[in-house]
């Protein structure tokens, strides 16, 4: 079975923890070491991860340097795709003893310029600020900012991602057995021009977006969604919160979920599971038993016999 594994943002880093090296190389050897029950379990494995924490560092060290001198997003995208890429791939090889080959590719993915998204940033990125801090540091910069939980955060434009050119090399990759992360960050965010040449843009692509794309590109069987909650919850927060064990696409589009964490996730599981594949959402730590239906939120269009508490 082919599984392509969504790393959240608490891959590498956990909401409030500092972004020091060295927290991000811990979280990332527990995220090696779920992913490599996967591998043992048999499956093929693809990998893609968030960077919101991440490329927002850099954008902040960015604006150490002349409004001109600053790298835009999409190169940002491409550094901290290498670096996340470089912890993930030598603690997963680690984890497995080398026996399996592991690669990181750093995956241009394609926007359309007219996309209204860049009229109306919502992505997340970067450390949490209380509001009078963030509304000074928009002023000062020239941010769009929006309440993310208790906290503030810098948002920019999220285009919807359409198509993966760098599908072919993965392809090729994958037909010698290696185990590839590829699509960090929602992946490099590109426009083809009308002669196909293609040009970086300003903007972070939904992760969750990008990854379920890849999943059909690559007629893959499953797609995981991993993160920091057990399951899809109905009536989260409240006394009456409960799992969802299995759901259909169409039914799961109809929930009503927080728009800036799991509504995205499950309107991209609920894309890839209507083309034929299961996708589930759950903890990093229970990966292998999402796949097996023994935990988490599974949307798939056929209903099956796991678990439907």
């Amino acid at each position: 079975m082919l599984v392509v594994a969504a790393l959240g943002g608490n891959a590498l880093l956990e909401r409030g923890q500092p972004l020091t090296a060295e927290n991000q190389r811990a979280n990332a050897r527990r995220a090696a070491a779920a992913l490599a029950e996967i591998v043992h379990a048999g499956h093929d494995l693809v990998i893609t991860h968030g960077n919101g924490p991440q490329v927002g560092l850099l954008a902040l060290q960015g604006a150490a340097y002349k409004p001109d001198e600053a790298y835009p997003l999409d190169v940002l995208g491409a550094e901290s795709g290498g670096m996340i890429g470089y912890m993930i791939e030598q603690e997963l090889e680690n984890a497995l003893n080398h026996a399996r080959p592991v690669a990181t590719l750093l995956t241009q993915v394609v926007v359309d310029g007219t996309d209204p998204a860049f009229q109306a940033p919502t992505k997340f990125i970067g450390p949490v600020y209380e509001r009078a801090e963030a509304e000074a540091r928009a002023a000062a910069a020239g941010w769009s900012i929006a309440q993310d939980g208790d906290k503030w955060r810098r948002v920019v434009p999220s285009p919807k991602p359409v198509e993966i050119p760098d599908i072919r090399v993965l392809k090729l990759l994958l037909d010698q057995g290696v185990i590839v992360i590829c699509t960090g960050g929602g992946g490099i965010p590109v426009l083809r021009d009308k002669d196909g040449g293609l040009t970086g843009i300003e903007a972070v692509i939904d992760k969750d977006a990008a990854s379920a794309l890849l999943a059909q590109e690559l007629g893959a069987d499953a797609l995981l969604l991993l993160t920091d909650v057990p399951a899809v919850m109905t009536d989260f927060g409240t006394s009456e919160q409960a799992e969802i064990g299995e759901i259909s696409p169409d039914d799961a589009l109809t929930l009503d979920l927080p728009a800036g964490s799991m509504r995205p996730k499950v309107a991209a599981a609920a894309e890839f599971a209507g083309s034929g594949g299961m996708a589930g959402i759950g903890r990093l730590d229970s990966a292998l038993d999402i796949l097996d239906g023994k935990a988490g939120t599974r949307i798939v269009s056929v209903k099956s016999d796991k678990r439907t508490e």
